[in-house]
């Protein structure tokens, strides 16, 4: 899928946020931790995408009651839902210098993930770091994707081609306001 940067400029792929805080001491201990293994940026990518999908929990499938938002409070806790562990992986990728951004889909609400612009690639790759189960298989691919839902147009179901470069406001509102996920289940937005 061809996206679209809503910043044109490479450099806000790079930047830390409220959410997307790079900047914070255990993002960058998390990240130092897993460039010490990586030879490369696309080792390293595949490993910050594996940490994230697989040592962090997505909170719906482990009844985890907690709501994260913040990547610092996603690896503190090692637990989220599909935005958060996207924000965790974005801030992960961008500590060791490698662009990256937020993309969309419309599922029956917004499912959130991630691509990434490793060098060499001159492409934008969607990376899903959702989180496995019985019938959701996400990878780290370059070569095609490997989402955890393609998406069903018969089901009215679209893929953005947006790639942000911070939170979409509707998603950082409903996670930030949100008491625990039953009532951000409540709340999570069906469209952007």
């Amino acid at each position: 899928m061809e996206l679209i940067q809503n910043a044109p400029d490479i450099s806000a792929y790079l930047a830390a946020d409220e959410a997307i805080d790079h900047d914070h001491p255990r993002v960058r201990a998390t990240a130092a931790a897993l460039a010490a293994e990586a030879p490369d940026a696309y080792a390293y990518a595949e490993a910050a995408f594996l940490f994230v999908r697989d040592a962090i929990t997505h909170s719906a499938d482990a009844d985890d009651p907690r709501v994260t938002w913040r990547a610092s409070d996603v690896l503190a806790q090692r637990t989220g839902i599909c935005y958060a562990k996207a924000h965790a992986l974005v801030a992960l990728l961008r500590a060791e210098g490698i662009p990256a951004g937020l993309c969309y889909q419309k599922l029956d609400t917004v499912h959130g993930l991630i691509a990434v612009r490793l060098p060499g690639e001159g492409r934008w790759a969607r990376q899903d770091p959702r989180g496995n189960k019985p019938g959701v298989d996400a990878q780290f691919r370059l070569d095609r994707e490997q989402l955890a839902f393609p998406v069903r147009p018969k089901c009215n179901e679209v893929d953005y081609p947006v790639l942000f470069a911070e939170p979409h406001p509707a998603v950082l509102q409903c996670l930030r306001e949100a008491a625990d996920r039953s009532h951000l289940w409540q709340t999570l937005p069906t469209h952007l």
